[in-house]
């Protein structure tokens, strides 16, 4: 892997600078590094072991240490993303996106992948590494089904009242949470969202298309529309008999979508649009 000379010059002066506070042990790089797939466009992911009985100082000193190890221009934690021990920053320039995860060396076996361990102290990461497996959790289909129709009914919901740019949100929440997991996972790809659809789900790149929707009721019905026969074709091609499908709650959901479809082409004076019908 060829690595871009600002993530690979920040990397060698932050190793360096972080070996000199003896209260961490280790510094691993994840994310795309981590899977060969680094380009100019990459974050730079560092996972930093810290001692357990250091771990709450270093937390409070997260700012301070950011700082110290380049050119700084701003930083915050990561709870908007679930994971509150990440300190987020920009450095440069040039620009560079840099993410500081900051793990008890005793939490290190809990991972979703296995990162390149670029400096460590008295084996401390290696160690851990060898005791444990990354675990990335999978799509859990049950979990989705349980919740697709009763999602389809809000978004439905939202463009009959005419909350466009909620409803064009909504069903980007449906690809990232739901439909961009299935198909990765179908193909033999990690359920990352909507990560790299282009590249790993080809095939299906029209479908996906299809859920964009414009600040438009009939726009925005028919990115609804196109979620659903997208969830109903990935589900069928992933779904065991152990899935319980909420056949109910699918069959009313859907006839509910259709009339909003119809009552907002009702509303624009607009004949309804003449695709198929989902059930």
């Amino acid at each position: 892997m060829t690595v871009p000379e600002p993530h690979r010059r920040f990397l060698d002066s932050a190793v360096a600078r972080l070996k000199a506070d003896e209260r961490l042990l280790g510094v691993a790089v994840a994310g795309s590094w981590n899977t060969g797939e680094m380009d100019r466009f990459s974050d730079l992911d560092l996972v930093i072991a810290v001692a357990d009985d250091a771990f709450d100082a270093v937390m409070l000193e997260r700012p301070g240490i950011a700082r110290g190890l380049g050119d700084f221009l701003s930083g915050f934690t990561g709870e908007h993303v679930g994971e509150p021990r990440v300190f987020i920053c920009l450095y440069g320039p040039p620009l560079l996106h840099v993410d500081l995860k900051f793990v008890r060396i005793s939490d290190f076996h809990d991972r979703v992948e296995d990162p390149e361990v670029v400096w460590e102290r008295g084996g401390a990461l290696t160690g851990m590494l060898s005791r444990s497996r990354a675990h990335w959790p999978p799509a859990n289909l049950q979990w989705i089904e349980d919740r697709f129709w009763t999602w389809i009914h809000y978004g439905a919901c939202k463009v009959g009242r005419g909350e466009l740019f909620e409803a064009i949100d909504f069903v980007a929440f449906l690809r990232t949470t739901v439909l961009g997991p299935l198909a990765l996972t179908a193909r033999g790809h990690l359920p990352r969202g909507v990560r790299k659809l282009e590249s790993n789900v080809p095939e299906l790149l029209e479908q996906f298309v299809g859920t964009l929707a414009t600040h438009d009721a009939s726009s925005c019905t028919g990115a609804l529309e196109q979620a659903v026969r997208l969830y109903r074709q990935l589900r069928d091609e992933l779904a065991d008999a152990s899935v319980e499908r909420r056949v109910a709650a699918e069959r009313h959901a859907v006839a509910f979508l259709d009339d909003i479809r119809a009552e907002t082409a009702r509303a624009t004076r607009a004949p309804a649009p003449s695709s198929r019908r989902l059930d």
